[in-house]
């Protein structure tokens, strides 16, 4: 998994690249919270997943628990380009009424 950030203002621009799994939700997690933590002035966080092959329910929980997080700081969290299947499990799951996709 490849993870990139981009800041323009104001805003956290996260471009995620790969399988987002079980296999390394957990590390996704990790990197994505650092950035976020060192970014902590930015007004909106964007989830760019046009790089996403692959996603399944831990996913979701990633993309869920990132929002938590930073709803706490008043910080708000769209989800940008997901490819065609990665948007019906996102749409199933009902995520949009969180976060919404831009």
């Amino acid at each position: 998994m490849k993870i990139t950030a981009k800041t323009s203002d104001a805003v956290l621009y996260l471009y995620l690249e790969g399988e987002l799994d079980e296999y390394n939700a957990a590390k996704v997690r990790e990197h994505v919270d650092k950035i976020i933590e060192q970014n902590l002035a930015c007004e909106r966080v964007v989830f760019d997943l046009s790089g996403i092959k692959f996603m399944d329910s831990s996913g979701i929980g990633f993309l869920i628990g990132r929002y938590k997080k930073l709803r706490r700081s008043s910080t708000a969290a769209y989800i940008q380009s997901p490819n065609a299947a990665a948007d019906k499990i996102l749409s199933v799951s009902g995520i949009y009424t969180l976060i919404p996709r831009i």
